[in-house]
């Protein structure tokens, strides 16, 4: 995976905008603001990934973390250490349990909070967080049931407070320019979409003795695409889901499950527990999606047999196509040899978007190349200017719905299930305004 971001890049600049505002405007007033009050975030889950998260917040200007949470006293501790070492004053840490966060939610000291705590805690951390008025950062993804989905939509509409899923993929610097380029109108009008989350993920499920992780046991009673927004992310933009489509059914099929057990047996021995026990999960999950306007997509999750990382993303419009795999486009009379690829690099380069022209030097050490900075800064700029988050409540449960449709579709044998309206019609004439460029 680093060699592949390497590859792309992503290591250049860029320059943070928001909804509604022209890009020079959003940097200038993001600049006043951070040189003035400190945007406060709390921290509800300080292990891998929310340590990673709030050692990005703190290399940032105006920024503070009055407050942590974690049920395990040393991960709390660490992350104390994080805000010192920064500058800041020493959080206060919550600790006393799995319900102890809703006492740091209800502090009056936050602007914010960024959950990053296991998949099943996502849905009802958020909307404490909403009721309590906080802007919210929820890691992927933000909901694993319709139900917890619907929890989200309806506790957004009635508080009005904003909620973002943190889709990171959604504001790599490849995808934001493949999007300039859908909005130019070069690859006409787009009518499929294919993406994945192709990566081994074992070592995600079990720790080093080969005993369940938390992740481990969703894979134990669930068969379903586990995992879906880091190759949904971009597609909802570049196919305008939400916003003039939508998802209308799904259909999805299940391999066999071996490639748990059988890299258990490899390292632990066929006689460990893990090794023999029986997984739910497929080791590979194919989802088509319909829209609503005749569209398609499709949706791989193959996340526990041995392979490189990929993503596989392709855009296919009536006009031209784009292959993330080949890093190549063709672009019907543009492309210089008919019916020839040709290389997505001047592209990029072309169409760039401005979230990414002027980058802070700092970014480039952010986790996943610096996407994670535009990620951060850009739903920073949001809570500073209270303003729509870039990826919205709906964005972040159309992706997230996936997981409990893909189940439901395996376990009726492939059968199409239909996809909720959460919009409840608003789909059909909201504009897209995620990474618009003015």
């Amino acid at each position: 995976m680093k060699q592949k971001m390497a590859r792309r890049k992503f290591l250049e600049v860029g320059a943070a905008a928001s909804v509604g505002m022209t890009l020079a405007k959003a940097a200038t007033a993001q600049e006043a603001a951070a040189s003035e009050k400190p945007v406060r975030l709390g921290f509800i889950g300080v292990g891998g990934r929310g340590t990673g998260l709030l050692r990005l917040v703190m290399s940032m200007k105006g920024t503070d973390a009055p407050a942590v949470c974690d049920i395990n006293p040393a991960a709390a501790e660490r992350a104390q250490g994080i805000v010192e070492q920064a500058g800041r004053k020493k959080p206060e840490a919550y600790t006393k349990g799995e319900t102890h966060y809703k006492e740091l939610v209800a502090r009056d000291d936050l602007d914010a909070i960024i959950i990053a705590t296991p998949w099943e805690w996502h849905t009802r951390m958020a909307v404490d967080g909403m009721k309590a008025g906080k802007y919210v950062g929820v890691e992927v993804p933000c909901a694993i049931t319709l139900d917890e989905c619907w929890d989200l939509v309806k506790t957004h509409e009635a508080t009005g407070a904003q909620c973002m899923m943190l889709e990171n993929w959604s504001f790599r610097r490849d995808n934001l320019a493949v999007l300039n380029m859908i909005r130019k109108g070069l690859f006409g009008e787009i009518i499929h979409c294919h993406c994945s989350y192709s990566h081994n993920c074992v070592g995600w499920y079990f720790d080093g003795k080969g005993a369940p992780r938390w992740s481990g046991e969703h894979m134990a009673r669930r068969n379903c695409s586990q995992y879906p927004t880091h190759g949904l992310g971009p597609v909802l933009s570049w196919m305008d889901i939400n916003c003039g489509d939508r998802f209308d059914y799904v259909v999805s099929m299940a391999t066999r499950s071996l490639g748990i057990n059988r890299q258990l047996a490899k390292k632990f021995g066929a006689d460990h527990p893990s090794a023999k026990r029986t997984y739910a999960q497929g080791d590979v999950v194919t989802t088509l999606v319909k829209t609503v306007k005749g569209n398609t997509i499709v949706v791989n999750n193959d996340m526990q047999t041995p392979r490189p990382y990929d993503n596989r993303w392709e855009v296919e419009g009536t006009q031209g196509i784009y292959n993330e795999q080949r890093e190549a486009v063709f672009i019907e009379g543009k492309s210089a040899k008919h019916g020839q690829w040709e290389p997505f690099a001047p592209y990029q380069k072309e169409y760039d978007h401005a979230w990414w022209r002027a980058l802070p030097a700092d970014a480039q050490a952010a986790g996943h190349g610096g996407t994670d900075y535009v990620e951060m800064q850009q739903f920073l700029h949001a809570v500073r200017s209270k303003t729509p988050t870039p990826l919205d409540i709906y964005d972040s449960v159309a992706m997230s719905a996936i997981i409990p449709l893909s189940e439901q579709s395996i376990a009726a044998g492939s059968a199409p299930i239909k996809c909720p309206d959460f919009t409840n019609g608003k789909w059909q004439t909201r504009k897209p305004t995620f990474a618009v460029e003015t």
